[in-house]
Formats: structure tokens, C-alpha cells, sequence
């Protein structure tokens, strides 16, 4: 019996010199979270060792795209003595295509060595219909983040006004720390007015039956232009998301992992419906909505001379910016003068609100009195799906004093002439002088004489001048920036005088003009507006320095010269915005 013990005990020993041995080796491994995988399922790789180590140094991921990592974690405990130590380094990807790829060396150093990490190959197949990996932090925001437009209505008829509000859906499971847009819609064959959100403010709602908080981002009220299918253009943003994950700090509380992700509100398509044709009055201009229509003069009673206003007013809800107003048929007797057009309008989600009316200035020249006809007003009326006509009353002009209106003489008073005997004198050609009592002027020479070496002198006198001047050119053509403002300058006055010109045409008038607007701009701030949105433009001149009310009315006249190309525009209205157009260009110049 000692003999055996006496053979065994260096085999004890061994084996403790082992086990010391595997306690002290270092590992350092790769681990795949699968070996195959589809194309839309995510990967997990793990670098774990055994040993604390520094200067980790991943593979190259070729055909994979890191979606989250490097993330640390570290496992230490003891058990029955002996100390147990895991450090791991983790990384989930994503793939990119098809095929099969090998996850190459990755190498770290531990006590001075360095240690790689053995390749392993992943084959990607096709797409699955449901990825069984472990959700990330993209996939997480897409299935709790949604950008929504919401359209009041998807069939109007043309000219009835819609709402799009674009709302930001975030799940509680998540927070968003920031968002930028990246894209704007431009809203083509629509016409438009951004309703502005002072303040952004989260509110509690549902989306697909589930709980989330929302936040309005983008108001917007449109008129359609055109009937069919018109298509309103995504919004969208980059969002930066906070996802939630299952680890905990130090204290306890739950570690987020932050990404990015760039979500759209999606194409919405718009039916627009054509006006009913049936029925259609023939004085109809266009008008949509539900709408009030008077005609009113300061006063009936005056004498000749004295001036009055008749006032043709429009007042509702609906597109009052896009139709043109009536005109009353007045007696040719009475001498009138170019309306006054104004607006009180104000735009909300529902469409326009307000009134719209022309301004008449009547000065009658004779006694008498003389009646404004009544004048009809006909507009579509979206909700009853009918064409309604208001009718104004007739109205009675009574001049008491001045003079009585002479072209009531007869033809025969009228044709009458008086006619006077022609009777000779003798005497009728006195005026003329048989004797001119000329006198001789004497005889003058031009060489020796005083002007002539004035002209003699003249060339020398003229090359200080031209020094001067060939200086002051040079130094104007050496200005290159210059040089191209005052050329833009001189090209806006240029479609400003064009659009002057074309003044009662409507189409090349607002032509002119739009580009006039924007040569002008060109000209102040060195860029191509004409190819930035009206959005772009205002952002730009609020930088300039220029004020609301300014950037507002400039705004304004673009939106008209857009809308003039769907809507009838009145000569009165033309006139009206080249005055504006004149009257803004002179602000913006003291302003810049």
C-alpha cells in the first residue's frame, strides 16, 4: 500500500502543475452569433479573452456594414477560490450583399504579447421573411419612430382648400434628441401657404392602436390648380434616436445606444375633381368657398364735383386671393377712376378667411341722377356641391347742384353755323415791309482770331482729362464684383421696365416680373435664387437682416407670380403688384 502511494503522489503533483499551467494560458476567440444568415438579418460578433489586454485591432468587415459597436463588457467573479476574468469586445453588423465572407483576424495585446483571434467564414443567403436575430438600435427606432403627413382631404374639387400637417409619431420605448429635415416638398401645380408652428410641443396620442407622443412639425394649406392626380412630395428627416438597451451602469440606470435614422412621410397622391360644367354661370371667375358679396357707396346725395366711393366687396371663407372681383357698369356720364384693390386675409388649416374688395372713386359733372345697376357675384360652393349667385342692389346716384348736361341739344340746334360776310378794304397787306433797311455787317477772318486758338489749345487742354478718365475706367473694369452687381442691377431694372410694358398682359407681364425679383436678389446676395424655394429665400434674407413684414410681402409677390399662371389676374391686380414690387426693392435696398 505505501508503495502505490509512493508511485501516485507525482501524479498528483502533475496534475496540479497542469491545471496551474491552463489557468495561466491566454485564450482570445471569435464568436458569430449565427453561421448563415439572410440578407435584412443582423450578425453579432464577439472578441472575448480571458486576460485584461490593450491596442485592440478589429478586422476589416468586408462585406458587412457596422451598425453598432465596438461595445465593451467585462465579467469577473470567483468560485471556490480560484478567480474567473472575461473581457469582451462586440460588434453587430449588418451585410451588404449575398454570398460568403470571412470575418478576418482580429489582434490584441496581453502582458506584452500579441494574440489574433482565428477567421471565421459567414455565408449570407437571400432576405427572410423574419430575421430571428436580436434586434439593434436601427431596427428598434424603425419598428417606434414614424414621420406622418396628414391630409384633410384626399378628393377636392379645384380651387377647395386642403390641409397637410406633418406629424413626428416617437414610441415611449425610445426619445429623440435632435432632427434635421433633409428634404422639402415643393408642392408643384399647388397653390400654397405655410402656416407657421411658433413652438413645438409633444403631445399624447395613438398610432396603429398603440400609444405614442407626437409633435407637429410642418403646417401647410393648399389650393389646388390643376385636376387629376396630383402628387404632394415627401417630407424628410434625420433623426437621432435613443434606444434603450439591456445593460445598466454602474448606478443602475439603463445604458442607451444612439443612432441616426432618416425617416419620410411617403408620396400622397390628391384627386382633384374638375368643376362641375353644368349649370356653370357665365360670369363665374373662378371663386371657391362660402362667400358674402355687397356693393356699397359713401354716399347718394352730392353735387357735381364732389367725389364718392362705391365699394364692391367680397367677404368669406375660401380662395379670395384667386378670383377676380366684379365690376359694376356704370353710366358713361360719370367719371371714374382705377379701383383701389385691398385684402384683410388671414390663412389657417381650414383655408382663407377674410374679405377682398375694389374701391371706386365716382366724381359726377352734371345734375341729375344716375343709377348703379345692380351686379351679380357667382361662386362653386364645395359643401352643397353647387354654383350659388348673389345679386347686389341697385343704387341711386342723386346729384343736386351743378350744371345741366348739354348733350341733350337737337340736331338741328347742333347743325346750325353763322356765317359773316367777308368785306375787302384795299388795306389787307399793310403788315408787310416793302423797305428792310438792311446794314452791312462788315467782313471777319477765323485764323488770328480768338476762336481760333481756343481751338488751337483745345486738344492739350482735353489730355489731363482723358488721363483721368482712362484711370477711373481701368479701375472700374479691375472691380470684377462690382462690375456684376451693377450688371444684375442693370438686368432687373431691365424686367422690371419689361414687365412695366407688358402691363395688361398677364402671362409675360408676371414673367417680367418673377424674374425680375430674382435677377434682383442675384444682384444683392451673389447667388441663383431661382433655384431655391420660397422657404430657402426667406431663411436667406432673415440672415440679410431684413424685416419680417419685408421678407413677407417679397414672399408675396413670388406666390403671385406663381399663382397667375393657374388664376385670372385683373389689370388692377397687375398694377397693384408692380407698384409692390417697386415699393419692396426700395425697402430691401436701405434695409441691406
Amino acid at each position: 500500500m505505501i508503495k502505490k502511494l509512493i508511485i501516485l503522489i507525482p501524479f498528483f503533483f502533475l496534475s496540479f502543475l497542469v491545471k496551474g499551467q491552463d489557468a495561466d494560458a491566454v485564450t482570445f476567440e471569435i464568436q458569430l452569433s449565427k453561421p448563415k444568415l439572410g440578407l435584412n438579418e443582423r450578425l453579432r460578433v464577439d472578441f472575448t479573452m480571458n486576460k485584461d489586454g490593450d491596442n485592440f485591432n478589429p478586422p476589416d468587415f468586408n462585406g458587412f456594414r457596422v451598425l453598432m459597436g465596438p461595445s465593451q463588457s467585462i465579467s469577473s467573479s470567483w468560485i471556490n477560490g480560484v478567480r474567473s476574468y472575461s473581457k469582451t469586445y462586440s460588434y453587430t453588423l449588418a451585410p451588404t450583399a449575398k454570398g460568403k465572407f470571412t470575418i478576418e483576424q482580429a489582434t490584441i495585446i496581453i502582458a506584452g504579447k500579441t494574440y489574433k483571434s482565428l477567421p471565421k467564414e459567414v455565408e449570407v443567403t437571400a432576405a427572410v421573411d423574419k430575421p430571428s436575430d436580436q434586434m439593434t438600435a436601427e431596427d428598434v427606432a424603425d419598428e417606434n419612430l414614424h414621420l406622418v403627413a396628414e391630409v384633410s382631404k384626399t378628393n377636392p374639387y379645384l380651387n377647395e382648400a386642403i390641409s397637410v400637417v406633418y406629424k413626428l409619431y416617437v414610441s415611449p420605448n425610445i426619445s429623440v434628441s435632435n432632427y434635421q429635415p433633409l428634404d422639402n416638398p415643393t408642392y408643384n401645380n399647388f397653390w400654397s401657404q405655410d402656416i407657421k408652428v411658433s413652438r413645438l410641443t409633444a403631445q399624447n396620442g395613438t398610432y396603429q392602436g398603440k400609444p405614442y407622443r407626437y409633435v407637429v412639425l410642418k403646417r401647410v394649406v393648399l389650393y389646388p390648380q390643376k385636376t387629376g392626380k396630383l402628387e404632394i412630395e415627401p417630407l424628410s428627416l434625420d433623426v437621432t434616436v435613443d434606444v434603450p438597451t439591456s445593460r445598466r451602469d454602474f448606478f443602475g440606470g439603463r445604458i442607451y445606444s444612439q443612432t441616426n435614422k432618416t425617416v419620410s412621410a411617403g408620396n400622397r397622391v390628391i384627386n382633384v375633381k374638375s368643376l362641375p360644367t353644368t349649370n356653370q354661370p357665365v360670369n363665374f371667375t373662378g371663386a371657391v368657398g362660402e362667400f358674402d358679396f355687397s356693393v356699397n357707396t359713401t354716399k347718394t346725395e352730392l353735387n357735381a364735383t364732389e367725389s364718392l366711393q362705391a365699394t364692391v366687396e367680397v367677404s368669406g371663407k375660401g380662395n379670395l386671393k384667386l378670383f377676380k372681383l366684379p365690376e359694376p357698369e356704370l353710366p358713361s356720364s360719370l367719371e371714374v377712376y382705377e379701383p383701389e384693390f385691398t385684402e384683410d386675409v388671414r390663412t389657417n388649416l381650414s383655408g382663407m378667411q377674410g374679405k377682398v374688395s375694389n374701391s371706386y372713386t365716382i366724381v359726377p359733372s352734371f345734375r341729375g341722377k344716375y343709377p348703379i345697376p345692380s351686379i351679380s357675384f357667382s361662386f362653386f360652393n364645395p359643401k352643397t356641391e353647387r354654383y350659388e349667385t348673389l345679386n347686389s342692389d341697385e343704387i341711386i346716384i342723386n346729384v343736386l347742384e351743378g350744371p345741366n348736361n348739354s348733350g341733350s341739344l337737337s340736331n338741328s340746334a347742333i347743325g346750325q353755323t353763322n356765317k359773316q360776310q367777308v368785306v375787302t378794304t384795299g388795306s389787307q397787306f399793310n403788315f408787310i415791309k416793302l423797305s428792310p433797311n438792311l446794314t452791312n455787317m462788315g467782313t471777319s477772318y477765323f485764323f488770328g482770331s480768338t476762336r481760333y486758338y481756343l481751338w488751337l489749345l483745345l486738344p492739350l487742354l482735353l489730355i489731363p482729362l482723358a488721363i483721368i478718365l482712362r484711370k477711373k475706367r481701368d479701375a472700374i473694369a479691375e472691380d470684377v464684383v462690382g462690375n456684376k452687381i451693377k450688371r444684375a442691377n442693370k438686368l432687373a431694372r431691365k424686367y422690371l421696365s419689361a414687365a412695366r410694358k407688358e402691363l395688361g398682359n398677364k402671362d409675360a407681364f408676371y414673367i417680367a416680373l418673377e424674374r425680375a425679383l430674382h435677377n434682383y436678389l442675384k444682384a444683392k446676395l451673389k447667388i441663383e435664387t431661382s433655384e431655391f424655394s420660397k422657404d430657402k429665400i426667406s431663411q436667406l434674407l432673415n440672415k440679410k437682416g431684413i424685416e419680417e413684414t419685408t421678407i413677407y410681402e417679397f414672399i408675396g409677390l413670388l406666390q403671385n407670380c406663381e399663382a397667375a399662371r393657374y388664376s385670372p389676374f385683373s389689370n388692377v391686380e397687375m398694377q397693384r403688384d408692380y407698384d409692390k414690387a417697386s415699393e419692396v426693392i426700395s425697402l430691401m435696398d436701405k434695409q441691406l
